[in-house]
This record gives structure tokens, C-alpha cells and sequence, in this order.
């Protein structure tokens, strides 16, 4: 359970060393669990019985929800009420991928979620990463790994990567990443982020080697940016991005010299955002990307206000077993 804190005066910090000291104040709120399990099966959840079948349509959705405690949240919203408006807003999905799930975590699963599937949280900051998986199909396996390299403020969060296994239809499975790169724009952050994709991308050349894959999460990278390097990323692993394949008839954005960011809370579908959505079928499945969208009025609240500092982005997956597969099971019988 965590601790309930009442703030009379809710100042934002900032800085490194406010973060270092908002980590020992709610250090005693900080509760251990196992990181790569599964919360059980609940009577009147949101879940799929799985069938044989051999095409279907997943809505997927990714979400940094702005989890750290109020005092240091750049979201717009009040934490508490805002993580529970959460909690029920992502039932309409198959599939959710959140971020920064740190301190409000008993708001976003206990705030109204349905979901049968969800992964158990790795504690809070500075030991969790924040990353976890709320899913209507079974998830038959869980690994955090943190990134080997951070920067900055950064390191004081076990930020990393999350794999999960899932089966959307009867011994039909893809491989789902969660992910939250190293943030900031600076020579030794991008550095760093580099670094990171490059290690998720050894991990699936691993562990994903010809299954069927979607990676979700705050990439906190553009490719308009120069000191970005996408490409590096997803081209060896064959992974395409959904907003480039529906927003830009895919073609890569090229890169741009004196590139800005937008305002997170600003994007509309046709704007790149850190938050990114890749997928790669496999010799079993094929996958077609049908819809994406910017949710940013899904997730606003009575007034307004958005319920994070980040837009919450969508994508409608259809897939289909492939032609291929279909052959060699029929040679089978």
C-alpha cells in the first residue's frame, strides 16, 4: 500500500537534486514485488477466450501516464483523480503498453481497470522502471531488463525495457515491448538513448528471432532530429512505424538541421511523437496497420485538462495467419 501524502502547497520541483530528494522522502512507501510475473486471472475482467482462429484485429494503445508524485509531475492534472480516470479510459483497449507507472500504480490498476492481464509492478522509483503491460489476451511471460546506459536524471529510475510473450488466438503469439527510452536532447542524453535502442534491438535479434513483434512505448527520440538514430534501431530488425506507414505513405521524415520539438500535448495524427508504435509480422503472422490516432481527447478530464504530459497514441493492428503457415499446416494433415 502507499502511502497517502498531503500537499499544502503543491510546489513543482525540478532539477536532479530535487528528484534525489523526492526519492528519499517517499523511499518508505516503496513496496518490492517479483518483476517478471503475472497478476492472476480475476473473475469479471476484460478478457478473450482464446479460440483457433486465423485472422482478428488487436487495438492497441501506448501511454506515458505521468506517474511520479505530484510535486514533480509536469502533467497539467491532479495526480491522484487523473490515474483513476485512466485506469477505466484504457478498457477499450486490447492491449496497453504505460509508462512512468511509478507512484499512482494502486490508482491505475485499482482506479477502475478491467483488464484480466496485467503485469505486477517492479516497486517504485528509484528501483522500477515504470513500465508496465495491461493486456485482454494472455501474457505467458515477463523480463525487465534495464538499460545499461542513462544520463542525467534519468538514472534515477531503473528505466529500461519490459518483454512480454502474449497468445491473441490459439498458439498464435507475438512478442509485445514496452519501452522508455533516456530522455533530453543533449549530446550526452541522445548518446545514451542511441545506446539503449541498440540494446533492445540485441535483445530481440535474441529472444524474438522470427516471431512476430510490436514495440510500444516513449522512444523520447524524432526522426527529424539529427542526433537521433532510428534507422540503426529498425531497420536490422525489419520493424515498421505505424504513423509512417499511415500518416506518411511510408516515407521516413527527413532530417532536419535546426529541428525543434512540438509540445507534446500539441500533436495532432500528422506530427511525429516520441511516443511510437513498431510492428513486424512473422512467418506465421501478417500484420496490417489499419487506423492510428493521437488520443488527445480521450484522455482529458472535465475540464479540459489532459490527464498526462503526454498524448496517449493508438493504433488498430489487423493481422492474419499467413499464407505460408496456412501451406505447411495444411501439408501436415
Amino acid at each position: 500500500m502507499h502511502a497517502q501524502v498531503i500537499w499544502k502547497q503543491p510546489k513543482k520541483l525540478t532539477g536532479p537534486l530535487a528528484v534525489l530528494g523526492i526519492v528519499a522522502l517517499f523511499a518508505h512507501s516503496i513496496k518490492w514485488s517479483h518483476s517478471a510475473s503475472i497478476t492472476p486471472v480475476f473473475q469479471g475482467t476484460f478478457g478473450y477466450d482464446l479460440v483457433a482462429a486465423t485472422s482478428g484485429e488487436l487495438s492497441l494503445l501506448t501511454y506515458n501516464v505521468a506517474g511520479l508524485p505530484e510535486i514533480i509531475s509536469s502533467a497539467p492534472s491532479r495526480r491522484v483523480a487523473s490515474m483513476k480516470a485512466i485506469s477505466t479510459r484504457i478498457n477499450a483497449y486490447d492491449i496497453v503498453n504505460v509508462q512512468e507507472d511509478f507512484y499512482y500504480h494502486r490508482e491505475l490498476y485499482n482506479g477502475g481497470n478491467m483488464h484480466r492481464y496485467r503485469t505486477r509492478e517492479k516497486t517504485g522509483i528509484p528501483f522500477g522502471d515504470g513500465l508496465n503491460v495491461l493486456s485482454k489476451y494472455p501474457v505467458l511471460k515477463a523480463d525487465r531488463v534495464p538499460w545499461t546506459d542513462c544520463h542525467g536524471a534519468d538514472c534515477f529510475a531503473a528505466k529500461g525495457f519490459l518483454y512480454t510473450r502474449l497468445e491473441i488466438a490459439q498458439d498464435i503469439f507475438v512478442d509485445v515491448y514496452n519501452i522508455h527510452a533516456t530522455a533530453a536532447d543533449n549530446e550526452q542524453a541522445a548518446q545514451a538513448r542511441n545506446n539503449n535502442l541498440l540494446q533492445l534491438g540485441r535483445y530481440i535479434q535474441k529472444y524474438s528471432d522470427k516471431q512476430a513483434v510490436i514495440v510500444m512505448g516513449d522512444f523520447n527520440a524524432h526522426y527529424a532530429a539529427h542526433w537521433d538514430e532510428l534507422p540503426l534501431f529498425y531497420e536490422p530488425l525489419g520493424l515498421q512505424d505505424a504513423w509512417v506507414v499511415l500518416q506518411k505513405q511510408g516515407v521516413t521524415p527527413a532530417v532536419i538541421e535546426d529541428f525543434t520539438p512540438s509540445e507534446k500535448l500539441t500533436l495532432t495524427d500528422t506530427c511525429e511523437s516520441i511516443d511510437k508504435i513498431f510492428f513486424r509480422g512473422s512467418s506465421e503472422i501478417e500484420f496490417t496497420p489499419r487506423s492510428y490516432k493521437v488520443e488527445n481527447r480521450q484522455f482529458q478530464n472535465g475540464q479540459g485538462q489532459a490527464l498526462s504530459d503526454h498524448c496517449a497514441v493508438s493504433l488498430n493492428l489487423g493481422w492474419r495467419k499467413s499464407q505460408l503457415s496456412k501451406k505447411l499446416s495444411t501439408a501436415q494433415l
